[in-house]
């Protein structure tokens, strides 16, 4: 469940389709100090960052909040399990490997001591990927 500030707060920015830097403060000071309680909320704010365009701090708030969720807040504390790697994959793979996406991945790669080969195989396809772009480009 969103709670109320959280949904006002994705409603405002997809409305202006832009999250600006008092956007980011304002969320990790007051509507998500705690952090990320939910998958809803991780859901959320990943088909946030897949609709606007953000100021510079979105994509490292992003990817410290989702960490900090999949991560720390998720049994079993400090590893990833399979299945919450299978569904952060699939989330993050929606649209291609971003630049956010990838380095959602690579902060939870960071933080955890284990990761399930899901999230492991995600980062891969994206490293196969942006290779492949630059070849073509």
């Amino acid at each position: 469940m969103l709670t109320d500030q959280l949904r006002d707060f994705i409603d405002r920015v997809s409305d202006r389709g832009h999250v600006s830097e008092d956007d980011v403060r304002m969320l990790e000071g007051e509507i998500l100090r705690d952090g990320i309680t939910s998958r809803l909320e991780a859901e959320s704010l990943l088909a946030l960052d897949r609709i606007v365009t953000a100021a510079e701090g979105w994509g490292t708030a992003l990817a410290r909040l989702i960490a900090d969720f999949v991560v720390w807040k998720r049994a079993p504390q400090g590893a990833v399990s399979n299945d919450d790697a299978l569904w952060l994959a699939t989330l993050l793979e929606v649209g291609g490997p971003s630049p956010n996406a990838m380095a959602i991945a690579y902060a939870i790669l960071d933080e955890a001591g284990h990761v399930d080969v899901a999230l492991l195989d995600f980062i891969m396809r994206g490293r196969q990927q942006a290779r492949l772009s630059q070849i073509a480009a």
